[in-house]
């Protein structure tokens, strides 16, 4: 029986490694057409869906990273890292090896005063700046400046903006919300080890708000669980 129940955690796993490709190139090629090749249309809904459409695969970045700290890309360690740090690097160029620590702290202390992610205030704004100053550093701002100036040379600064930029931002508004702000909200008693609360049981809601993660307490309760099969653990 747990030789049974191995081989189907590896089988799992080793399809991470495939999901995580498929997000990175859908991320590339979308982003390299919006870039050089739409027209961009105010009027249009189809700009807008784009824009969207790129959030959300920004956002799938973040949780592909996010999966590797938790060692579930793939059963090959080397592999699982290097998956991160790219993804990592992908998003507004994140550092894995500074959110690795972090994101483990905030497993470990939850809605506490040791909490990375958790700001007692619970005021929305200051939650989410302090969110960003924990893991938005200098370098990352002077790399995206640099990335920007070299980008706006190739194709029309407004797609670059639009794009590139825009996304990139509104990602972090998702993330934060439905992964951190919603879950660790409110008041949680002193035994409740996760201190999470869930989102109610949707798996479409689920999936376009945040990849399952707003089944947020499911998720600390099964953090080797990769992101595409939270929503098993939802009742």
């Amino acid at each position: 029986m747990q030789a049974k129940q191995e081989s189907t955690y590896f089988s799992a796993s080793s399809r991470g490694i495939l999901i995580a490709a498929v997000i990175v190139l859908l991320w590339f090629l979308l982003l390299f057409y919006l870039l050089g090749g739409y027209t961009i249309r105010w009027y249009s809904p189809l700009t807008y869906f784009f824009v969207l459409a790129q959030t959300h695969l920004y956002t799938g970045l973040f949780i592909t990273a996010h999966d590797a700290m938790h060692g579930v890309v793939s059963p090959n360690k080397k592999i699982n890292k290097l998956t991160g740090q790219l993804t990592a690097l992908l998003f507004a160029y994140n550092s894995y090896n500074r959110l690795y620590p972090k994101h483990h702290e905030h497993h470990r202390f939850a809605a506490t005063d040791k909490d990375p992610d958790y700001h007692p205030s619970q005021n929305f704004l200051i939650w989410y700046f302090s969110f960003l100053k924990q893991y938005v550093t200098w370098w990352q701002i002077v790399a995206m400046a640099v990335t920007y100036n070299l980008l706006k040379l190739v194709f029309p600064q407004e797609n670059v903006i639009l794009f590139w930029i825009v996304p990139s931002i509104l990602a972090t508004f998702q993330l934060f919300y439905f992964g951190t702000y919603l879950p660790h909200r409110g008041t949680h008693q002193p035994e409740d080890r996760y201190k999470s609360g869930s989102q109610s049981k949707n798996h479409v809601w689920a999936f376009l708000s945040c990849y399952f993660f707003g089944y947020h307490r499911e998720h600390h309760h099964s953090p080797a669980t990769p992101w595409w099969l939270l929503w098993r653990h939802k009742k």
